[in-house]
């Protein structure tokens, strides 16, 4: 008899663990799924994968990575993240991971990380082929973990997350609201609690059209793409360092309204100011074009002080993070001058 109530005590625990889990998971992807499919049709990435990896990768959510950096894709440090790092052990003690200001930063940069050449691959499969795309992601290189396809897998197919890939491509975002239940077993002593062998699907009430009674606004002719970069300038002035013409940021500006202004892609305006994931800050520079690998012949080197960061300190010299980290053996993790040096900004001759 005693076997038997340590018995049910297990099974109700059991049933208790996977009730939790079973509410997060579906708490997370009730937040999350319009997003991913946003995604889907912004970047290419299906939305079943999105959410499988952000479940997988931050615990739906609850891992530390998640709640202390808002890293909900486990994206370690590259040589050209520019964002904040937090520290964590992973395969090795207190790894470099990207830090976001929020969530939403977080699933931006896993889009953005995944239009890498070295996922290029993935691309050619169809957003509906989850296994193909959680079997890439592996052979990629995206995750170390030899079941980490089996577990996305596992995720999509019973919590039906292809739903959602489907939805994005119907361009059905708004109505979507289909959502994964497990059906409750009932005891009459004791409270509902699901059960993982059966599953029915609850979907939210259809969305019904609605039209303002305001009248419509007086057409106003939008500015074309010169008259927008025009207005630009008249408002940011223009400068100019090592070569390169810059402009700099007004209170409001971000890199997605300036690279609209100056119609070019918010990704490229990022990469010639190396910032990869970093927020633009009134008086920044905004180079607008490719800076220079090594700063003017008259100016090889620099004194730097205490706290300075290198990422002003390439702004303001006008060349790559990347060729001032190689030219100084600088590693990726160190983000400002600990003392005071010289530092170089051109090649030395032997």
């Amino acid at each position: 008899m005693k076997k038997v109530s340590i018995l049910v005590a297990l099974m109700s625990l059991s049933l208790s663990v996977f009730a939790t889990q079973y509410t997060s998971y579906l708490d997370y992807i009730a937040t999350w799924k319009n997003v991913a499919m946003r995604h889907q049709q912004e970047y290419g990435v299906p939305a079943s994968i999105t959410l499988a990896q952000g479940i997988l990768e931050s615990g739906a959510g609850q891992s530390e990575l998640a709640t202390e950096a808002n890293n909900h894709f486990g994206i370690k440090c590259t040589s050209d993240w520019m964002g904040d790092v937090y520290r964590h052990d992973d395969d090795r003690k207190a790894e470099c991971f990207r830090m976001y200001k929020d969530p939403e930063e977080s699933f931006i940069d896993h889009a953005m990380f995944l239009k890498r050449s070295r996922y290029e691959r993935l691309f050619t499969y169809s957003v509906t082929d989850y296994a193909a795309w959680a079997q890439g992601l592996k052979d990629c290189g995206y995750a170390t973990d030899p079941t980490y396809p089996k577990k996305l897998i596992r995720i999509i197919e019973e919590y039906k997350l292809n739903d959602y890939v489907i939805a994005a491509k119907e361009d059905k975002i708004e109505e979507s609201g289909v959502l994964v239940a497990p059906a409750l077993a009932t005891d009459k002593k004791k409270n509902a609690v699901p059960s993982a062998d059966s599953v029915v699907v609850l979907t939210a009430a259809p969305v019904i059209a609605s039209f303002s009674e305001d009248p419509e606004p007086p057409y106003v002719r939008p500015l074309s793409a010169k008259e927008e970069k025009s207005e630009f300038f008249a408002h940011h002035g223009k400068g100019k360092c090592n070569g390169v013409r810059y402009t700099l940021a007004r209170e409001g500006d971000t890199y997605a309204t300036v690279a609209f202004s100056l119609n070019v892609t918010e990704r490229s305006l990022r990469e010639h100011n190396d910032a990869l994931g970093r927020t633009l800050k009134e008086g920044d520079r905004i180079y607008l074009s490719k800076k220079k690998t090594q700063a003017p012949k008259d100016k090889p080197f620099v004194w730097v002080k205490p706290g300075q960061s290198v990422w002003e300190l390439v702004q303001k010299e006008g060349i790559t993070e990347k060729s001032f980290r190689e030219l100084n053996g600088l590693p990726v993790d160190i983000r400002v001058f600990e003392t005071r040096q010289q530092v170089l900004l051109r090649k030395q001759k032997n």
